[in-house]
């Protein structure tokens, strides 16, 4: 018995498939949601998920945007909410995401958090943002800071979101737009536009293959294990 589980694992313990990393690209744009973390009639996520839609779309990707207004907590509505199912169609749409949230009391808004909370980890043996591309922002209001980004950091590696090793995080947000609520030339403008830069090729580098980049040894052991009790249950009987 011991000798079959541990020829079960070596079956699924593989060598790397070169063929695989280096799929046929898509020629479709990239699929990019962006999620912003305020609801104030003037809100400096929004101008920032605003000034990066625009960048994204400048190269080359397709953008839509989530309004959090009127999303119920989780777990205070069914999940057949029209804004839950709306935040959940466009999450299953992307190939990559866009994260920018207010640092608030230290941490990321209540606002973002529920957005995050209401996708799921896990749908049946479908896991939703698994191997899509994450870029993770912030605005303040005071001197810069990185906890939220920080925060968003951790949640999306939580979700198995590929996160980009670029972020912004823009400082006194309220003096870095325009009368028109576009963002005014600056480092943090130059930054913006890297992390824009950087989502749309990390994007175009990972979709086609990022099944197999998120594919994981202890998961094939535990469907090899699962697939082996019930060989052995029948043989039994």
């Amino acid at each position: 018995m011991a000798s079959n589980a541990l020829n079960g694992r070596r079956t699924v313990l593989c060598a790397i498939d070169l063929q695989a990393l280096r799929p046929a690209f898509s020629t479709h744009p990239p699929r990019i949601l962006i999620l912003y973390g305020s609801v104030r009639a003037v809100s400096y996520s929004r101008l920032l998920a605003q000034e990066a839609g625009r960048l994204l779309e400048h190269f080359g990707a397709e953008v839509r945007f989530f309004d959090p207004s009127g999303l119920p907590l989780p777990d205070d509505a069914p999940v057949s909410h029209p804004k839950v199912q709306e935040l959940r169609a466009l999450s299953e749409w992307s190939e990559g995401q866009v994260w920018v949230s207010p640092e608030r009391h230290g941490a990321i808004t209540g606002i973002m958090k529920a957005q995050i909370d209401w996708i799921p980890l896990s749908i049946g043996a479908i896991r939703p943002t698994q191997g899509k591309t994450l870029a993770v922002m912030q605005v303040s209001g005071g001197s810069q800071s990185f906890n939220a980004v920080n925060t968003l950091r951790l949640l999306g590696r939580w979700m198995r979101m590929i996160t980009i090793p670029n972020q912004s995080s823009v400082a006194k947000a309220y003096q870095e737009f325009d009368a028109d609520g576009r963002m005014k030339p600056s480092s943090y403008y130059d930054r913006v536009v890297d992390v824009c830069e950087e989502l749309v090729k990390f994007t175009w580098m990972t979709r086609d293959c990022s099944s197999y980049l998120t594919d994981r040894y202890s998961e094939r052991t535990e469907e090899a294990s699962k697939l082996e009790a019930r060989t052995d249950l029948k043989a039994a009987t």
